[in-house]
């Protein structure tokens, strides 16, 4: 509706609602039944009109979770950590739909501890400025959070003994 979103109660998902819009107001109905109405969303596209009472039971415990509650414990683990966190959080059009996966990934320290898990996001962020869980259990769980980079091979360039073409006879025809 005018690219705007807003929540029926659950137990209404993927049925057939009648939808009545005025100026202010968008109200829901259901076999002739109000089910909800919200404030009518105007202005840009995309934006969520949401009821807590509208969510699923188990939906409802994440409405007492926030960002700055995740960045906070993030922080805790360590600056990697961090960023990956951060990194969901903005990689959503809605910030709460990164909940989940903020707690995924800050419970795989109670797996793994809060070291690996750190170590695990800095090896994920090497491959991705916002890599997603799925890398990050991949890693922990292959303890490739443990490996180290590989030290670069010294550079023997400036110590070598380089012969050009002349020393192999280049140039010169020795028939």
């Amino acid at each position: 509706m005018d690219g705007q979103h807003y929540s029926v109660p659950f137990e209404y998902i993927k049925r057939k609602v009648d939808v009545r819009v005025t100026r202010s107001v968008v109200e829901m109905f259901f076999e002739g039944s109000r089910l909800c109405s919200h404030i009518r969303l105007l202005g840009r596209a995309g934006q969520y009109s949401t009821t807590e009472a509208h969510m699923p039971p188990k939906h409802q415990q994440y409405v007492a979770w926030n960002a700055e509650r995740f960045r906070k414990w993030a922080a805790q683990m360590g600056t990697n950590t961090a960023a990956v966190v951060e990194g969901i959080l903005t990689g959503y059009k809605v910030e709460q739909q990164g909940y989940r996966a903020c707690m995924a990934v800050l419970k795989m320290a109670d797996t793994y501890t809060p070291l690996r898990l750190e170590a695990a996001c800095e090896r994920a962020l090497s491959y991705s400025p916002r890599p997603p869980y799925k890398t990050i259990a991949a890693i922990l769980k292959a303890g490739h959070d443990k490996l180290r980079e590989p030290e670069p091979s010294p550079d023997t360039s400036a110590h070598s003994f380089t012969r050009g073409a002349g020393y192999y006879g280049g140039g010169h025809n020795n028939a």
